[in-house]
């Protein structure tokens, strides 16, 4: 049976009497084949009863099809986007032009739901439901208008569309196309990248050598010659499974390294935007639920949400003052400016967030995007202190560097914005500098951390960590229909104040009736891998699924997090979590399941406080 990937063509069915032919057209018109029982094709078969049944049943449905007669059959070019997803929402390049197109051979299956989103989208400015998968502005502008990238990956989506959806998936189309300063220097040591947002960031580190990305081979077609022994692809393919994968050992190195001693993640991709002006301080007040109104010197962890309620990003928002002379640390500015650190996948949703506010509201400020012109490294775990102290020249104290601060320091002869944050649950700096900056700060760190034996560390890591220690990701644990008290990210709410920001009525309403659905962690002993979607049980009763799941190595659990609600339509108040018995369902078996309500790994959060 051939793989959909071993061809190109497209695909329809005729009736021919009794028998049924198939076609193919484009660039491989490969067969043609009569059958009287049985039909396959690809990756699935068609029994001629079934068939004919659901032929039977448009009849029932629509009784004039029985007489009506075909009078031509016309086949056309289909409409694949680079993710084989629709295109909905507002233009990001025009105010009040919507898109819902680009529906790939789905459209009478997703055009119902679609449009009564979209509909809903055009009145009240937001969907209803999530659909940031198809929202326009999941692709970065730069992606949007480069041919090769449209032509490889609209391609890929096509060759993939009857393919298994594996969890580690990465695309091999379209790669390349934005590397950070720091992208040479981690290949030659090892590194797997991963795809976000035309970015190529770290996925974790392969102990054999490096293994760099060829230019697309459309996988055979238009005459190319696939590539032989590929150890990108090679690397991917073991990835394919749903049990844990072959290097799952190396992911567990960097993570207990990290925990134990000092790892180095590079978090170049990540959007580094400045909003600044006369009004910034009012604007950011409006656009951000945390409080904002400190000292300049401060960090904060906030979230941006809709009139709803729900969330549209979290980040980091630190105070600014201009810089002296003006550099891509510290533009030049006249009233108040903020350094917005947010998560690279999502920089062109924050963009178009943050300007649709600015510009509705008539906000006197504006928004710098930096993230091409700064990279950005991040230390961490109990030796980051004693690595960064020869490193930078700054006091590294509790006392003098608390947490959630930042300075501009020295490093390697740079000036660089360094930020005491974790992602990870460990006591750490990120290091936000201009790109000449970055190897020679990056080689620095790896020379002094030799001693304390620092290894390199990727986004997988980061995911086992981030989830080990409770941490929250956009668009898994927290999306645009959950709001932060579902989420329980009360604390980034200014609630106590006065300050009004937007959709601080929902959640006033929410915090009034309760939550009707609540994100809880669970943990198993068996060691068993999950990765989303598996359901949650509670006393036998089905109540939500899992977003978001991984294993934590030094707890040595599978973690997962997921949405819980009351089958009975009230309120999920913290003893209706606590009341439970529940059970996770993995391909049909449940296995036991204990909630937590905090973070089962250093849930006092002693050790981002460097307290060890």
């Amino acid at each position: 049976m051939p793989n959909v990937r071993d061809h190109d063509a497209s695909v329809y069915l005729r009736l021919q009497g009794d028998a049924l032919s198939v076609g193919g057209y484009e660039s491989n018109p490969i067969f043609w084949e009569e059958v009287s029982d049985k039909f396959a094709f690809g990756l699935f078969d068609l029994d001629w009863d079934v068939f004919m049944q659901h032929i039977q049943g448009a009849i029932n449905r629509v009784p004039a099809l029985e007489k009506t007669g075909i009078k031509s059959t016309v086949c056309g070019p289909e409409s694949f986007t680079p993710d084989h997803k629709p295109l909905l929402g507002e233009a990001p390049e025009v105010r009040g032009f919507f898109l819902g197109c680009g529906f790939n051979s789905a459209g009478m299956m997703l055009g119902g739901g679609c449009g009564k989103e979209l509909a809903h989208w055009i009145i009240h400015g937001r969907p209803e439901k999530d659909m940031y998968g198809y929202d326009i502005r999941r692709f970065h502008h730069s992606l949007t208008k480069h041919n090769r990238w449209i032509r490889e990956r609209s391609h890929e989506s096509y060759a993939k569309n009857y393919s298994v959806v594996f969890a580690y998936d990465e695309p091999l189309a379209g790669r390349n196309m934005r590397e950070d300063p720091l992208h040479e220097e981690l290949l030659q040591q090892g590194c797997v990248f991963q795809e976000r947002h035309g970015w190529e960031r770290p996925g974790w580190f392969n102990p054999e050598g490096p293994a760099p990305i060829l230019e697309y081979d459309f996988y055979g077609a238009y005459g190319k010659t696939p590539h032989k022994d590929y150890m990108y692809s090679q690397l991917l393919e073991k990835e394919y499974t749903f049990n844990f994968p072959p290097h799952h050992d190396v992911i567990k190195r960097e993570c207990l390294t990290c925990r134990n001693a000092v790892a180095v993640f590079n978090m170049s991709y990540f959007g580094k935007f400045y909003l600044v002006g006369p009004e910034a301080k009012k604007a950011a007040d409006w656009l951000f639920t945390a409080d904002v109104k400190k000292p300049p010197g401060s960090t904060v962890y906030t979230c941006m949400l809709n009139k709803r309620g729900g969330t549209e990003s979290d980040m980091t928002v630190s105070r600014i003052t201009p810089g002296t002379p003006a550099s891509v640390l510290a533009p030049d500015f006249e009233g108040d400016g903020y350094y917005l650190a947010i998560g690279g996948a999502v920089a062109q949703h924050n963009w178009n967030h943050i300007t649709t506010i600015v510009q509705d509201q008539n906000f006197k400020c504006r928004l710098i995007d930096s993230s091409e012109e700064l990279g950005m490294i991040s230390i961490q775990g109990p030796g980051s202190r004693s690595v960064l102290q020869e490193v930078l020249e700054v006091d590294l104290s509790n006392e003098a560097f608390p947490f959630s601060t930042h300075k501009l320091v020295t490093a390697a002869g740079f000036t660089v914005r360094a930020i005491r944050l974790s992602f990870v649950g460990e006591m750490g700096w990120e290091l936000h500098m201009p790109r000449e900056a970055c190897v020679p700060v990056y080689r620095a760190v790896m020379k002094v951390g030799a001693k304390s034996g620092i290894v390199n560390a990727g986004y997988r890591a980061i995911d086992s960590l981030s989830i080990e220690k409770g941490y929250r990701h956009w668009h898994a644990d927290l999306r645009l229909d959950d709001t932060p008290l579902e989420a329980g990210l009360a604390f980034t709410c200014k609630l106590k104040s006065n300050t009004p920001f937007l959709g601080r009525e929902a959640l006033e309403k929410q915090k009034t009736e309760g939550v009707s659905k609540r994100l809880v962690g669970f943990t198993i002993n068996e060691k068993i891998p999950l990765f989303g979607l598996e359901a949650i049980w509670r006393n036998g009763v089905a109540v939500g699924h899992i977003r978001r799941a991984d294993y934590g190595f030094a707890i040595d659990k599978t973690i997962a997090y997921g949405y819980v609600r009351n089958p009975d339509g009230g309120p999920v108040s913290l003893d209706f979590v606590r009341s439970g018995e529940y059970t996770l369902e993995r391909m049909g078996v449940t296995y036991p399941a204990e909630a937590h309500l905090k973070s089962p790994f250093d849930p006092n959060n002693a050790r981002v406080k460097g307290l060890y």
